[in-house]
């Protein structure tokens, strides 16, 4: 089994479980899709300088297009129906919703790359799935009218979030993961300029300060350029199953700098969800 694989999977979801705080910052000041528009134009600017180091592109018009596609898909569609979703529904929601992304990986998987699911993988998606639900605690969640359509925007991208990830491993096959990261950020731009802008003329901009500005370095270098350029490196070496079920990393980090920053409590839960995340991802490698 492909060990960079894993370990860019790991680390993508890892980056993700920590960047809440940071996050909540500077939400607080800049509305949601101006913030992810900075952070691609930040990952682009990261990218790019890289490729053009490493001599240039090199796509052609279909390629272009396809990966753009992908990138809408991913960057623009997934990420809008997830900031739609936690605003209307909440974290505890959010996060259980979010643990199901794996088994739509599976679906299409089989669907677009023919990939067939062992008895083993099946097994290691339970105890992975069964350990991150006992981590983020389903007894926290609130399935009330209020928050119904905030729910269905969160499945909604729980399903086109595992729809990118898929596509990256379909594109990544004949062509450069760090390229295809570069230009699947420009095609969420399309999205996110025109939600940008919107927020900007009806929401406007709080004060920004030093600590706003480092908040959003961090996430358009760490959580964008890196984490995500690390997620489609998973895809693109490791069977999408697989590669799926790093995503469980991301609610142990989160509850665990909960813990360090936050003082919040670890419980029991936490630990035993913990070793059945931990033992899932123990036993997909094994194949």
């Amino acid at each position: 089994m492909n060990k960079l694989g894993i370990l860019s999977g790991i680390g993508a979801s890892a980056i993700w479980g920590g960047m809440y705080v940071v996050s909540k910052v500077v939400l607080e000041v800049i509305p949601p899709f101006a913030l992810l528009t900075l952070r691609l134009l930040l990952g682009i600017l990261v990218l790019g300088m890289i490729v053009q180091w490493r001599g240039g592109l090199g796509f052609n018009r279909q390629q272009w297009k396809q990966v753009l596609g992908v990138g809408i898909v991913g960057y623009g569609v997934s990420i809008g129906f997830q900031f739609v979703g936690t605003k209307l529904s909440n974290a505890s929601n959010g996060a259980l919703i979010t643990s199901s992304t794996p088994a739509f990986v599976l679906l299409f998987a089989a669907l677009l790359l023919k990939e067939k699911l062992s008895p083993r993988q099946g097994l290691a998606l339970a105890l992975a799935t069964l350990g991150a639900l006992i981590v983020v605690d389903p007894r926290a969640v609130r399935l009330s009218p209020d928050t119904f359509w905030g729910n269905l925007s969160l499945v909604g991208a729980a399903i086109t979030w595992a729809l990118y990830s898929v596509l990256i491993r379909l594109v990544t096959r004949n062509l450069d993961t760090l390229r295809v990261s570069l230009v699947a950020f420009v095609g969420g731009l399309f999205i996110t300029v025109p939600a940008a802008l919107w927020e900007w003329k009806t929401i406007g901009v709080g004060a920004i300060d030093g600590m706003v500005i480092a908040g959003i370095l961090y996430l358009g270098i760490i959580s964008t350029a890196l984490a995500m350029f690390l997620w489609n490196t998973a895809f693109a070496t490791l069977p999408a199953g697989i590669a799926s079920l790093t995503l469980f990393a991301q609610p142990l980090v989160g509850v665990l700098l909960g813990a360090l920053l936050l003082e919040e409590r670890l419980t029991a839960l936490f630990f035993l969800g913990g070793v059945l995340i931990c033992a899932g991802l123990w036993l997909a490698t094994r194949e």
